[in-house]
């Protein structure tokens, strides 16, 4: 590796926003035929760096110098950035969900002579980089009727179509399962050996990370780090260990990845019995089958299985039946049946679900830390006003909430005032936690709490949830990350294609015992 040639080169870039210096002269090096990870807690300057890279942040806006074999680079957006052959291809995938996928490919960049499309080259033109991809399907078919494992496909079918000589992927596996996921960086190792395409991977996913990178570059508060060299062969693993990448990402060693919780389990607290729910889209089709579990007092019950398994629909449905028609079964607090039939009334009961998608149900990203911190529950700071028929949010108390739960949850913002899609992932999330833990609840639905962010915030939404436990909270953990799953779990419970197919103790549970029930339906 060290013979080859310097595809990329970032050289001393430093970016400053006013108060925060978010890039501090950073440098590292992509080569020809190589898989270049860029790792680090959320906050460490990832996107940043990312968005000098693509033309976001023009040349002239950060101090340093970018270089593509050799030569400066003074990007002023987008388009040049692609020119040059570096193509961004995004966590939140840039496709138009009702146009083909041909269509998709070369979008903006059409197959047309004279402004009029030639819609057989387009097909032609599709299917050879398809093929290239092993991405067997229609070219005409619209990409809504993917699943998100092959949509990525097609955006990398996009970078190809762009003439792309090294892709920088941001979190490219975050939303996909395990298949889906070595599916996709075979794909980087098949780019990489076979059409010279470098990669730059960034990722929470260490173990993945581990698996496919050529070398590790690590940034730190802006800064960085050190660069890792992976020595592998076919045979062995690789010499670079998670432990040693999360050393570097947090500048110290976590000896235990999933904190202890010596809590003592209570009584039963909520039941879910003989629940069965149908897809709203297909009226005829069972999405869950016949759903019984139970939750205990400081308990951490885990919810295993792939994806598609049922998982979300399960935590959707029980939550004010957010989801689901012809919905059949109980609810039960404390024994006893109670009305969840909207969500509403599924809060007033002491229910609460931090969904899988902070950005687009879990936040009001143009809303503030405080605004979003007491959305769950308004009415707890809102007060009657001189006889008036509605209430008046008193914003002092508003203020001493958020910043009592910023607090709390040890969440990094300059101000509460901040608005929330400004913050971190990390920090996202923890405002999410805070929303759901101002409504007081007794039963708290966690649905992929650490998806997309660093090892070091997963370790502190770790520490929390077993606080909340503490507490008596129940708490149902859903995770796509089985070592989670097992690190956090008493009692495990695995769906496969709607169903409950076993119930395992989280202290003797392994990862080949909940993948055997995963199959075994």
């Amino acid at each position: 590796m060290s013979d080859q040639a310097v595809l990329l080169e970032i050289k001393n870039i430093t970016k400053t926003f006013p108060g925060v210096k978010a890039l501090d002269n950073v440098s590292l090096l992509v080569k020809q035929k190589e898989i270049h990870a860029l790792v680090g807690e959320n906050g460490a300057g990832k996107s940043t760096l990312v968005k000098v890279l693509s033309g976001v942040y023009p040349y002239g806006t950060y101090q340093g110098d970018v270089f593509f074999e050799g030569k400066r680079c003074a990007f002023a957006d987008i388009k040049q950035s692609e020119k040059t052959g570096i193509v961004i291809i995004h966590q939140e995938l840039a496709l138009s969900p009702y146009l083909s996928i041909a269509e998709n490919i070369f979008l903006g960049d059409e197959r047309a002579k004279y402004n009029i499309i030639n819609w057989d080259k387009t097909r032609d033109d599709a299917l050879l980089y398809m093929q290239k991809l092993g991405l067997d399907e229609n070219p005409n078919l619209q990409v809504n009727k993917l699943g998100v494992g092959k949509q990525q496909l097609v955006e990398i079918a996009k970078a190809l179509a762009k003439d792309a000589r090294i892709l920088i992927l941001d979190e490219p596996t975050s939303a996909l399962n395990e298949k889906d996921s070595e599916h996709l960086l075979q794909i980087l190792r098949e780019l990489r050996d076979e059409l010279n395409i470098s990669s730059m991977l960034i990722s929470h996913k260490l173990n993945e990370v581990a698996s496919v990178a050529d070398n590790i570059t690590i940034l730190r508060d802006g800064k960085t780090i050190e660069t890792l060299h992976v020595k592998r062969n076919t045979a062995g693993p690789a010499s670079i260990s998670e432990e040693r990448i999360i050393k570097g990402m947090v500048g110290r060693e976590i000896t235990d990845r999933f904190p202890k919780r010596n809590t003592p389990v209570g009584k039963v607290v909520f039941e879910v019995k003989n629940w069965t729910v149908y897809n709203p889209d297909n009226p005829e089709r069972k999405k869950l089958d016949n759903v019984n579990i139970t939750v205990r007092s400081g308990e951490v019950v885990g919810l295993a299985g792939l994806v598609g398994a049922g998982r979300t629909e399960l935590a959707t449905s029980i939550f004010g039946k957010y989801y689901g028609d012809n919905i059949s079964g109980r609810t039960l607090i404390d024994g006893k049946g109670v009305n969840l039939n909207s969500i509403p009334k599924a809060i007033e009961h002491g229910l609460a679900y931090m969904t899988e998608d902070r950005k687009e149900f879990g936040l009001v990203l143009i809303g503030t830390v405080k605004e979003n911190t007491t959305l769950a529950k308004l009415e707890k700071i809102a007060k009657p006003f001189f006889g008036m028929a509605g209430r008046i949010i008193n914003e002092q108390e508003e203020i001493l909430v958020a910043e009592d739960y910023c607090k709390k949850l040890n969440t990094k913002t300059p101000s509460i005032l901040q608005s929330a899609g400004n913050l971190s992932g990390g920090n996202q999330q923890k405002v999410v936690l805070a929303k759901w833990l101002f409504s007081d609840p007794r039963i708290l639905i966690l649905d992929e709490p650490t998806r997309g962010i660093d090892v070091g915030a997963k370790h502190e939404i770790y520490t929390i949830i077993n606080g909340l436990a503490a507490q008596g909270i129940a708490c149902l953990f859903i995770s796509s990350e089985m070592p989670e799953i097992i690190g956090m779990s008493d009692r495990i419970y695995v769906m496969s294609e709607g169903r409950i197919t076993a119930e395992l103790e989280g202290k003797t549970a392994t990862q080949e015992d909940i993948m055997r029930h995963i199959l075994s339906n």
